[in-house]
């Protein structure tokens, strides 16, 4: 938790014996910024193999494949996607 403290995560109440942390960060936007992070470490920068990699990994709903759809048409249109 100190580390997630130092790089602005979380943050510490320290006025009570035990420290309270909490969230600083949205987790959306914690997602985002992590997938960023594999995305150009794991995959040079590729979506695309990062979406082939998990979809090869574990079977994806219809309802998850229809909203994947959704996002690609969006990004095709110059739209932000919606998760």
């Amino acid at each position: 938790m100190q580390i997630m403290a130092v790089k602005g995560l979380v943050d510490r109440d320290e006025t009570a014996r035990a420290h309270v942390y909490r969230a600083k960060v949205a987790r959306e936007q914690t997602q985002r910024q992590m997938v960023g992070h594999l995305l150009d470490r794991a995959f040079g920068g590729s979506a695309a193999k990062l979406m082939m990699q998990a979809l090869s990994g574990r079977k994806a709903s219809k309802e998850e494949i229809v909203q994947m759809r959704q996002m690609l048409a969006d990004v095709e249109k110059g739209k932000d996607p919606q998760p």
